[in-house]
């Protein structure tokens, strides 16, 4: 059988051992729904999905009843922008974003616009990095709500979270962080970064898919978010639906996991993210998008001058990858980030996002450079 080597983990990660083991008994032996108050499988259910609140909680230094269970992060970026922007329609009407968010935040955005919202989407450098004097300027008295990436999905770029915290609290609006590449790969802390809400999911983070949170500030300045689902009154009326537990444990072990190896981990996926790039760029021709630092320590995003990245893409079979085009069958189009950052539109069509994970090794690597430099060379050979 052919060697398969993941490099994608931007899109999804495996399920880490430890996480699977502790999901396991809940899939059987303790099915119990957490809402049954009655009897002991009820009981037991219900203690599983505290403890995996209170590891999620502890991941970002927030209290347990701060944690709201969804279904991944799409739900909760959708319930934290209409949910904070409904509860406060009448006495705010701004929102700030950016136009490198991910699709989960912008569709969303895109709705509440429709519903008279007043969307501001700023700009960013050719580093991909956010001007901060430029998001003071459009900060008022008027502004609900900003919603930033803490990582961005494609070119792992880090914003500046802390500082644009205060300057969303200065202005007395809400700060929501979408952490779905972010929480587990760098520190974050809801009280130091004055963050209202953040939204995450498990299976970024060797966890489980089908299971998110929305951590949503009660502690000081209270947040109110208006659900967008109901029927039951299920996470105190926020988000009503019977709670996924073996996601939730999943979840919660994941984030313990996370907890435990974070620096050590990270440390050594940028050790072999800069092998990569050491590596292809000895082809020559070879771009790094985005800021090198503050980035994740397991992304690479770069375009190949001179081929077709589609052509690149299908040629490497055994290894899994993602491209840094969003093509549709009609209109190939570059994707949004790299516009956004000026990329050229035919070196955004040849690029590459490698996203390194927790079980990546040099020879992995090492291969990875040996495949796709041996076909870049090809394709620009025109063989």
């Amino acid at each position: 059988m052919t060697k398969r080597i993941y490099l994608d983990a931007h899109a999804t990660t495996p399920v880490d051992p430890h996480v699977l083991e502790a999901m396991l008994p809940y899939f059987r032996e303790e099915f119990g729904n957490p809402a049954s108050r009655n009897h002991a499988f009820g009981w037991d259910a219900e203690k599983a999905v505290a403890k995996g609140r209170e590891q999620a909680a502890e991941l970002i230094g927030a209290s347990p009843r701060e944690i709201v269970f969804t279904s991944g992060a799409t739900e909760s970026n959708n319930l934290a922008l209409k949910g904070a922007a409904r509860a406060f329609q009448g006495k705010r009407d701004h929102i700030v974003s950016c136009v490198t968010e991910h699709r989960a935040v912008l569709d969303p955005l895109e709705r509440l616009a429709k519903e008279g919202f007043r969307v501001t989407l700023l700009p960013v450098g050719i580093d991909g990095m956010l001007d901060l004097d430029r998001l003071r300027d459009v900060v008022d008295e008027t502004t609900l709500m900003v919603s930033l990436m803490a990582a961005n999905n494609e070119i792992g770029v880090l914003h500046p979270i802390r500082q644009i915290g205060r300057i969303v609290r200065e202005a007395g609006a809400i700060f929501h962080v979408d952490a779905a590449q972010a929480l587990g790969k760098i520190p974050l802390d809801v009280e130091q970064d004055e963050i209202d809400l953040l939204s995450a999911t498990a299976h970024k983070l060797y966890g489980p898919k089908g299971c998110g949170l929305l951590y949503v500030r009660r502690r000081g300045k209270r947040v109110e978010i208006q659900p967008q689902m109901d029927g039951g009154g299920h996470e105190r009326g926020m988000r009503s639906g019977t709670l996924n537990v073996p996601g939730i444990v999943g979840l919660g072990a994941a984030c313990a996991r996370c907890a435990e190896k974070m620096e050590s981990e990270s440390l050594f996926q940028a050790t072999l993210r800069d092998r990569l790039f050491e590596g292809l760029s000895t082809i020559g021709g070879v771009h790094w998008n985005g800021a090198k630092e503050p980035r994740l320590p397991n992304n690479l995003n770069v375009s190949f001058a001179g081929i077709d990245g589609e052509t690149l893409l299908m040629a490497l079979d055994d290894i899994a990858v993602s491209s840094g085009s969003a093509c549709t069958s009609a209109e190939p189009k570059p994707s949004h980030v790299l516009r956004a950052l000026g990329v050229p539109d035919k070196l955004a069509h040849a690029s590459l996002r490698f996203g390194l994970h927790r079980w990546t090794t040099a020879d992995d690597v090492d291969y990875a450079v040996d495949k796709v430099s041996a076909i870049v060379k090809r394709l620009r050979a025109g063989a």
